[in-house]
């Protein structure tokens, strides 16, 4: 074997090795772009899904207002009724 046929097995090595390294490298700089995603999307799911409770205790506790404003008035109207002599 010449140092010409050498150099040229050397060269061939490589390049595999260049190309095998380069798909290693691809396939897990594609997973971290998707687990990056991944983790981008739960977040932004999560940021929605707080302002969404943050808006539903907001809508119960204005029902709640509402729940007593109307057994309140419910007590004084039945409070009338007997007042009157009636029986509600």
């Amino acid at each position: 074997m010449d140092a010409a046929l050498a150099t040229a097995l050397g060269v061939i090595g490589s390049a595999v090795v260049a190309g095998a390294a380069a798909m290693y490298g691809s396939r897990i700089s594609g997973r971290a772009q998707r687990e990056g995603n991944a983790v981008t999307g739960f977040n932004s799911l999560t940021d929605q899904l707080q302002e969404e409770r943050k808006e539903l205790r907001a809508d119960l506790a204005a029902l709640r207002l509402e729940l007593a404003t109307e057994r309140a008035e419910t007590a004084r109207l039945k409070l009338l009724v007997r007042t009157l002599g009636g029986t509600p």
